[in-house]
C-alpha cells in the first residue's frame, strides 16, 4: 500500500538568515525570498539597521500547497535553527520567562501586495512572557498593549476570531473610561481587556488562546501560507496579473517596539512623492504606535515632516538612510520604519507604488539626476498606468458645492453615486452604475468595491493608508481621512454637518485638492505636455514597431494625431453609414430591386462619404490612412421592431410588407460569418466602387490643396485568393480613372484583413495580389478559438476563475492559438511578397502584452483607439528593449 512521503526539498535552502550586518541573501532574490525578504537582507548587508531574523523561501510556500498544506521535510530543523541564531543574536530566548524573544511574523511576494496577505507582530507572548517584558521594559502599560495586539491579530488571522469582534470589545473599554484614543487607556485597562480577549477567543473557537510560543510560530508561519491565496490576495492577483503559482516567502524577525512611549514610534514613507513624483521625502508617522496602527488608518498620522522636531537624530539618522536606499536602487522607495526609544530600525524598503504622474516626473527626474539612462526610464513607467493621465478632470469653470476636504490621496476625478460596502459597489457597477465606495476605512477585503468604483472616499486614514496605497496601485481617484465626512454604515448615510447624503446620492471626488463636492461636476479632458511629452519622445527614438489608431471620424483622427498616432490602422466605412443624415440612402440603398435603383441611391452616400475622408486626410497629412470597405451584414442597417419598419416604409414610398419581407430575407443564422465583408463586394460591387471612389475623389481633392495624402484600402474577410484579385482590379480601375484625370502623383496600397483562418494559411497566395495585411484579431480570436464575442461572456469567466484561461482572449491575443495563426500568415506572406507591410487592427493593437507580442513577430504597427496610443507607444519602446529588432 502506497504511503504519502513529505515533500523533499533538502537540496535547496528553504531558510535565509540576516542580521549583525551580514545576510546569506540579498536585493536580486526577490523571486526566492520575496520583495520583502530581499529587501531586508539587501538593508543588512549595506549595514544599514535591521532588526534580524530569517526568511522561509517562497519555493517552500509553493511546496506546502503541493504537499497537502504540510511542512516539507527539514523545515522544521530549519526554522528551529535559525530562531537559535535569532536568540545569540540579541540574547534573548524565545519563550524566556525573564528575557523573552519576540518576533513578527510577515508575508512577502515577490511583487508588492499591500495588505492583501497577514501579518503578526508581537508574537511569543503569553502570561509568563509578558511579566518578562514587563521586567525588562519596566512599562507595564506597552507590555499588555503588546499582548492585547498580539491576541488581536493572531486571532483574526490564525484562530478566525474577526477583527471587529475585539474592537467593539475595545470601543466599549474607551467608552466607560470616557477616552477617545487607544492612547489614554492604561495599563490596568490593557490588563483587563488581555483577559477579555482571551475569554472571546474561548468562547468562539471553544478552545483556549495557545500558549506555547513554538505553536503559534507554526501556526503564523501556516497562516502567512494560507494568506497567499485568501480571497483578497486571489483578487488583487487577477487584477494586477501575478501568476498565482509564485507563492509568498515568510519572514520571522525580532520585534522592535513603537509603541513604548513618546520617545518611539513607527511611519511609512517614500523617498520622493508618490502622487505627484516631486523630489522630496513624504510619508507619516505616529509616537507611541506600531505599524498596523498606521496602514490600517485607526488613527490619522503626522506628516513625515514633523518628525524631524519631535526626534531630530532619529529623523537625521533617516534622512541619511533614505537618500542612501534610493541611490543604491536608483528608484523610489517605499520604507518602513520604527523608533524604539529613540533608536532607528528599518523593516522594509521596496520599489514604491506611485501614480501615473509620480512615475513619469520620477523616470525623467532620475535621468535628469544621472542615476538611470533612459532605456531604465522607458520601463520604470507600465504602460497601462499611462491611461491614468489620459481621464478627466474636473472643469475649472464648474460651480462647485465643496462640502469637505480630505487628504488628496491619490490625484484625478470620479464622478459617482454613492454606496457604502464593498459589495454593493460591485453589484451597482455590474448594472451599469458609476459609484463612489464611501468608507470610515477600507480594508484589504474591499479590493473588489475599490476596483469597481470610479473612486473611493474614506474618513480616516492618511496618505499611506490602505485606500490611497491601494488606489494609487490602481489609479483610481481617492480622498483619505476626510474628518468632517460621518461614515454610517448601517443606515447608509454619511453626513457632513447639517448635510446628509444617502446611497445612490451623486457626489464628485478631487484626488488633486482632496475635496468632496455634492452633485455630478463636469469633468474635462487633461492636456499632456511637459515629462510626459519627454517619456513619448523617448519611447518613439526607441520603438521600431510604429502605433497607429483605429478612428472613424476627423475628431477621433485629431485626438490620436495629438496622443501621437502615426497614422490610421482602421478606418471603418459603416460607422459613417449610420450618420442620421446618410441612414436614410443606405436604406434606399437596400431596400433596391435592381442595380440601378441601388446605383441611385449609392450616389447620394457618395458625397457624404468622400466629405468624411476629406477631412480625415486633412487630419492626417502626411500619414498613412487605412480605410475599411463595407464590412457588416446589411441587416443590421434596417430597423427590427414593427413601429420602425412602417415609419421607414412610408419614407421609401413602399408597404411595410415589402420592408418587412426584405429584413426577412436578410436574415442569417451566424451572420457574423454570413453574407458580409468582401462578400457584399463580390455580390454588390456597385457599393465597393462607389466607396472606392469616394476614397480616391477624396485623395485628389486634398493632394491638390496640399495635403500629403497616403490612402490604403482594406477588402475585409477575405479567404480566397480570387475574390481579393477582383475586388482589387476594381478599385484599381476606379483609382487609375481618377488620378490619371488629375495628373497627380498619388501612391496608394489595396491589402486585405486577415480575420479568417484560412487566409492566414494560404497568405502566401493572398500575397500574390495584396500589398499590406492587417490582421483582424477580434473575428480572428472568434473564429480560431470558436468563440463568439457576443455570447463568450457567459462561459468565459468560469474559464478564467478556474485557471482554464489565464486572460480573456478578446482582451489579451491568444499567443499561443491566434499567435500562431498569425506568425504563420506573417511568414507565408512575406515569402511571396518581402516588403509586405504588417499590422494589427482589432482591440489587441493597446494591449501592452500584445503589442509585445507583434513586436516579437515582426509587424510594421499595431493599431489601437485613440486613448490607447501612448499606452501602445510606450510598450512597443519596452518591447525593443526588451528584444531588440532591427
Amino acid at each position: 500500500m502506497a504511503t504519502k512521503v513529505a515533500t523533499k526539498v533538502a537540496t535547496k535552502k528553504m531558510v535565509y538568515f540576516f542580521g549583525n550586518g551580514k545576510a546569506e541573501g540579498a536585493g536580486d532574490m526577490k523571486n526566492l525570498l520575496g520583495g520583502k525578504g530581499a529587501g531586508l537582507a539587501e538593508m543588512t548587508n549595506l549595514g544599514v539597521p535591521v532588526p534580524p531574523g530569517f526568511t522561509i523561501t517562497t519555493e517552500v510556500c509553493t511546496g506546502f500547497y503541493a504537499n497537502d498544506k504540510k511542512w516539507p521535510e527539514g523545515l522544521e530543523e530549519d526554522v528551529k535553527t535559525n530562531l537559535k541564531r535569532l536568540e545569540d543574536a540579541l540574547g534573548a530566548r524565545f519563550g524566556d520567562p525573564a528575557n523573552p524573544l519576540l518576533v513578527s511574523v510577515r508575508s512577502g511576494a515577490r511583487v508588492s501586495m499591500p495588505g492583501m496577505m497577514d501579518t503578526i507582530l508581537n508574537l511569543g507572548l503569553n502570561d509568563t512572557t509578558v511579566q518578562g517584558l514587563i521586567k525588562k521594559s519596566n512599562n507595564p502599560r506597552f507590555s499588555y498593549d503588546s499582548y492585547r495586539r498580539f491576541i488581536q491579530m493572531y486571532s483574526d488571522v490564525v484562530l478566525g476570531v474577526e477583527h471587529a469582534e475585539f474592537e467593539h470589545l475595545l470601543d466599549a473599554r474607551k467608552k466607560a473610561r470616557k477616552v477617545q484614543h487607544d492612547t489614554e487607556l492604561t495599563a490596568e485597562d490593557w490588563k483587563e481587556l488581555v483577559v477579555q480577549f482571551k475569554a472571546l477567543v474561548k468562547e468562539k473557537t471553544g478552545k483556549p488562546f495557545p500558549e506555547t510560543p513554538w505553536d503559534q510560530l507554526k501556526g503564523a508561519i501556516n497562516a502567512v501560507f494560507d494568506s497567499w491565496n485568501n480571497a483578497r490576495a486571489i483578487k488583487y492577483r487577477k487584477l494586477n496579473d501575478i501568476p498565482g503559482d509564485w507563492g509568498t516567502a515568510v519572514n520571522v524577525q525580532a520585534m522592535v517596539f513603537g509603541n513604548m512611549g513618546d520617545t518611539s514610534g513607527t511611519g511609512v514613507a517614500f523617498t520622493r512623492d508618490p502622487a505627484t513624483g516631486e523630489k522630496k521625502f513624504f510619508g507619516e508617522y505616529l509616537i507611541n504606535a506600531q505599524g498596523e496602527d498606521v496602514v490600517a488608518g485607526i488613527r490619522t498620522p503626522q506628516p513625515i515632516s514633523t518628525l524631524e522636531q519631535a526626534m531630530p537624530l532619529a529623523f537625521k539618522q533617516l534622512e541619511d538612510i533614505y537618500r542612501r536606499l534610493e541611490s543604491h536602487y536608483k528608484d523610489m522607495q517605499d520604507i518602513e520604519f520604527t523608533i524604539q526609544e529613540g533608536k532607528l530600525f528599518m523593516l522594509q524598503t521596496r520599489g514604491g507604488k506611485r501614480t501615473a504622474a509620480a512615475a513619469v516626473q520620477i523616470a525623467v527626474d532620475m535621468v535628469k539626476e544621472g542615476l538611470i539612462d533612459k532605456k531604465t526610464a522607458l520601463m520604470r513607467v507600465q504602460p497601462d498606468q499611462l491611461d491614468q493621465l489620459l481621464h478627466p478632470m474636473i472643469d475649472p469653470k464648474a460651480k462647485l458645492q465643496k462640502i469637505g476636504k480630505g487628504l488628496p490621496a491619490s490625484p484625478g476625478a470620479a464622478v459617482g453615486r454613492v454606496v457604502f460596502n464593498a459589495d454593493e459597489a460591485e453589484r451597482w457597477a455590474e448594472r451599469g452604475e458609476k459609484v463612489i465606495l464611501v468608507r470610515t476605512e477600507t480594508s484589504p477585503e474591499d479590493i473588489g468595491g475599490m476596483d469597481a468604483a470610479e473612486g473611493i472616499l474614506t474618513s480616516r486614514g492618511g496618505m499611506t493608508s490602505h485606500a490611497a496605497v491601494v488606489a494609487r496601485g490602481m489609479g483610481k481617484c481617492c480622498v483619505a481621512g476626510c474628518g468632517e465626512v460621518k461614515v454610517d454604515e448601517a443606515r447608509k448615510r454619511f453626513t457632513v454637518g447639517d448635510i446628509v447624503v444617502k446611497e445612490g446620492d451623486w457626489i464628485t471626488l478631487n484626488g488633486s485638492t482632496g475635496e468632496v463636492i455634492l452633485g455630478q461636476v463636469k469633468l474635462i479632458q487633461p492636456e499632456l505636455s511637459g515629462d510626459f511629452s519627454k517619456i513619448m519622445e523617448w519611447a518613439d527614438e526607441v520603438a521600431v514597431t510604429g502605433v497607429r489608431t483605429n478612428a472613424d471620424t476627423p475628431h477621433d483622427a485629431q485626438v490620436a494625431r495629438d496622443f501621437g498616432a502615426r497614422g490610421i490602422g482602421l478606418c471603418r466605412t459603416e460607422h459613417m453609414f449610420f450618420a442620421e443624415d446618410r441612414i436614410k440612402a443606405v436604406r434606399e440603398m437596400i431596400l433596391a430591386k435592381d442595380v440601378e435603383s441601388r446605383k441611385k441611391a449609392l450616389a447620394k452616400i457618395m458625397p457624404m462619404q468622400k466629405g468624411d475622408f476629406v477631412e480625415i486626410f486633412r487630419v492626417m497629412d502626411g500619414l498613412p490612412v487605412i480605410i475599411r470597405l463595407l464590412d457588416p451584414p446589411l441587416h443590421e442597417f434596417l430597423p427590427h421592431e414593427d413601429e420602425a419598419i412602417a415609419e421607414l416604409a412610408k419614407e421609401m414610398g413602399v408597404t411595410p410588407a415589402e420592408v418587412k419581407q426584405k429584413v426577412e430575407s436578410l436574415k442569417e443564422m451566424n451572420p457574423m460569418m454570413g453574407h458580409r465583408g468582401c462578400r457584399l463586394g463580390i455580390t454588390f460591387p456597385e457599393i465597393y466602387e462607389m466607396q472606392a471612389r469616394a476614397i480616391f475623389e477624396a485623395a485628389v481633392e486634398v493632394a491638390k490643396a496640399g495635403v500629403k495624402v497616403i490612402p490604403e484600402v482594406m477588402i475585409p474577410l477575405v479567404i480566397l485568393e480570387k475574390e481579393f484579385k477582383v475586388l482589387k482590379e476594381m478599385c484599381v480601375e476606379v483609382a487609375n480613372e481618377i488620378i490619371g484625370k488629375s495628373s497627380l502623383k498619388i501612391d496608394y496600397l489595396i491589402g486585405t484583413m486577415i480575420e479568417m483562418p484560412r487566409a492566414a494559411l494560404i497568405a502566401d497566395k493572398i500575397a500574390e495580389e495584396a500589398e499590406f495585411f492587417s490582421f483582424g484579431t477580434n473575428d480572428l480570436t472568434q473564429l480560431t478559438l470558436g468563440f463568439s464575442r457576443d455570447d463568450a461572456g457567459k462561459f468565459l469567466p468560469s474559464y478564467i476563475e478556474r485557471n482554464i484561461l489565464e486572460k480573456d482572449p478578446f482582451q489579451t491575443l491568444d499567443q499561443v492559438g491566434v499567435g500562431e495563426m498569425i506568425k504563420i500568415g506573417s511568414e507565408r506572406g512575406r515569402k511571396t511578397r518581402p516588403n509586405l507591410e504588417i499590422g494589427i487592427c482589432g482591440e489587441h493593437g493597446g494591449d501592452p502584452a500584445s503589442v509585445e507580442f507583434c513586436h516579437n513577430v515582426g509587424m510594421d504597427y499595431v493599431s489601437c483607439s485613440p486613448f490607447r496610443v501612448p499606452v501602445a507607444r510606450l510598450a512597443a519602446a519596452q518591447a525593443q528593449i526588451k528584444n531588440p529588432r532591427k
